[in-house]
């Protein structure tokens, strides 16, 4: 199953393929060029394809819990000021995506989008400190009657050229369910209340719409 982001692309890379594997069975005699040439293609539409997958996965929800919105490694547990929205402390948790694993951007909760904005902005590495605030990103705030309001941040990275967010003002969301996509290597930022128990650490393997990161009331 593919995400519906990347239909262009596997469009075109498909034709790319079939483009180049006709050009080399009439115009190329040597035989390793020809296969040489023909595996390269058929490896480019292998990555395509594996980088738009879009596995479908089984939600369990709960207002006690916050889901990873992305698949990827913790890289960040800190308190830090978070200037745009709330402008007070917060306890940040970052997911690093590298270009292998799923993009697809989940609703980590349940609840009434009550902000959601995109910034224009540079391509630093997306483990940059500076990229949060620096770089091309939206960011989206979910009203939750269990935890409050949450924020989430979706950051291009250098070699992201592309984010997609589905989010709206006034929307109601469903845990798990598909929130956007960011195209390449890239980093998703989710801002909790102070004291919010956290159930993960730093350099685990977050799975979107499966790893609890945040509990409350249990």
């Amino acid at each position: 199953m593919f995400h519906k982001e990347g239909t262009q692309s596997i469009l075109f890379g498909s034709i790319f393929v079939a483009v180049v594997l006709l050009l080399t069975d009439n115009f190329i005699d040597t035989n390793w060029i020809k296969m040489a040439i023909q595996i390269a293609a058929l490896l480019l539409l292998i990555i395509i394809l594996q980088f738009f997958r879009n596995p479908k996965r089984t939600v369990i929800i709960n207002e006690n819990h916050i889901l990873a919105p992305v698949d990827g490694k913790v890289v960040v547990i800190e308190e830090v000021f978070e200037s745009e929205y709330f402008k007070d402390k917060r306890l940040q948790i970052s997911i690093f995506m590298s270009p292998i694993n799923v993009h697809v951007t989940r609703y980590g909760l349940s609840g009434i989008v009550k902000f959601s904005k995109y910034h224009p902005g540079k391509f630093l590495v997306a483990w940059h400190p500076k990229a949060s605030e620096e770089n091309e990103r939206t960011t989206v705030v979910i009203e939750n009657k269990t935890f409050g309001e949450i924020l989430y941040r979706q950051i291009a990275g250098a070699l992201a050229r592309r984010i997609v967010n589905y989010a709206e003002e006034g929307m109601q969301v469903i845990q798990g369910t598909d929130a956007g996509f960011i195209k390449f290597g890239s980093r998703v930022d989710i801002f909790l209340p102070l004291g919010t128990p956290i159930n993960v650490v730093l350099n685990q393997k977050a799975i979107g719409g499966k790893t609890i990161i945040a509990t409350k009331g249990e």
